[in-house]
């Protein structure tokens, strides 16, 4: 009996990475196919499946490419300046922008994740991995005047998504050379597992 629990187990380990991957590619995809899906079936007499995702990744590559050019920067600008005047948008859109952001290009100063560190808890000799997000207030002045020495730093949670941010004294962290994807990967599964060249100090 314990010898077909060990081998149920071993299947088990092996089936269910491969099976929510698969799940969670397919439900991704499925989702997006949705967004121009949903309405190319009402003027398309046969839809073809999976054709509202090639139209949103090609709807998304020509945002792109327009948003390179200087007049539709501009009127896209303008456009979300106005938007960003409507409280109920301004609370949904302005955070994903700014999160967005922040996993893009960084978001321009003071909103990079930058660096990823160490923070000391205190006097017991606890370190948790985090994330620098900010290390400027400018545009807040009310932090700014009460922030000192300290930084934004972002600590992700194990097995979530979830986290939260400390404002730490720049005294009490240690920058680590490691990609800010690694230290992600590291902090969503717990740690536990690290190859060799993932070992930090």
């Amino acid at each position: 009996m314990k010898q077909l629990q060990k081998i149920f187990l071993q299947g088990l380990v092996t089936f269910l990475p491969v099976a929510l991957t698969i799940y969670i590619i397919y439900a991704g995809i499925s989702i997006v196919d949705s967004l121009l899906g949903d309405s190319l079936r009402l003027i398309m007499p046969v839809y073809i499946p999976g054709l509202g995702f090639l139209l949103t990744i090609l709807l998304i590559f020509l945002l792109g490419f327009l948003l390179n050019s200087l007049v539709a920067a501009g009127a896209f600008h303008k456009l979300e300046h106005q938007l960003m005047k409507v409280p109920f948008i301004k609370a949904i859109y302005g955070p994903l922008r700014d999160l967005m952001n922040l996993f893009s290009k960084g978001g321009g100063a003071g909103h990079a994740m930058q660096t990823v560190v160490f923070v000391d808890m205190g006097e017991t000799g606890v370190r948790a991995l985090g994330l620098v997000t900010r290390e400027n207030f400018k545009d807040i002045p009310a932090i700014e005047a009460n922030a000192g020495d300290r930084i934004a730093v972002y600590i992700p949670m194990s097995y979530g998504l979830g986290g939260f941010t400390l404002m730490v004294p720049r005294s009490k962290i240690t920058p680590l050379d490691m990609p800010i994807e690694k230290a992600m990967s590291l902090a969503i599964t717990g740690w536990v597992k690290a190859e060799k060249n993932d070992e930090v100090p």
